[in-house]
């Protein structure tokens, strides 16, 4: 009985993963602003719910700090859980089984030309230093990555939830999970 229920989860796993990378990305997707708790002018802190283009299906991920008078990120940090390494090995068996991650910036992260979508939030310096803790339990508690158990949607939704937003599962691509991320909490 517990082999049937056993292979029975595997399959309903396995499609769900097959289903979200059968489709396909769109074009880049606008760029949008929330204000959370960010009211004046000082409140210049910011979470980015982001996803960039990739070889594979793509990353999700945030990017957080502050904003210059004019807007522009100053030294923004990034965090995204995946793969250790730089070889595709790990990234190919983390499909089957759980592999080493890492839970800082990978290559492209930064570069606005390999961006699909993205949600900022703005925030207040107490929101901030909040959502930054939590993302900083998240990194030390994150060890392993897997394509549908461990992925970096799922540490993306984590992120998330400690601020109080609902998430989409985690087995959607990183564009089409970033877009329903901002659509369900806007």
């Amino acid at each position: 009985m517990a082999l049937v229920i056993g292979r029975c989860l595997l399959v309903a796993l396995l499609g769900a993963w097959v289903a979200g990378c059968v489709s396909e990305d769109l074009a880049p997707q606008p760029k949008f602003v929330s204000n959370r708790g960010a009211t004046k002018a000082a409140d210049r802190y910011f979470i980015e719910f982001r996803s960039r283009y990739a070889l594979s299906y793509g990353h999700s991920y945030v990017v957080f700090g502050q904003l210059n008078k004019a807007g522009a990120m100053v030294s923004p940090e990034v965090a995204g859980r995946h793969p250790a390494s730089d070889s595709e090995v790990p990234y190919v068996l983390g499909h089957f089984m759980p592999v080493a991650a890492e839970t800082g910036w990978s290559d492209g992260d930064l570069e606005e030309q390999y961006r699909s979508a993205s949600w900022r939030v703005m925030l207040s310096e107490p929101e901030y230093r909040k959502a930054v803790a939590d993302i900083r339990r998240l990194q030390k508690s994150s060890k392993v990555w897997h394509a549908s158990l461990a992925n970096c949607n799922e540490f993306v939704a984590d992120v998330a939830r400690s601020m109080g937003y609902k998430t989409p599962g985690p087995w959607l691509r990183p564009q089409q999970f970033i877009t329903k991320l901002r659509e369900m909490n806007t």
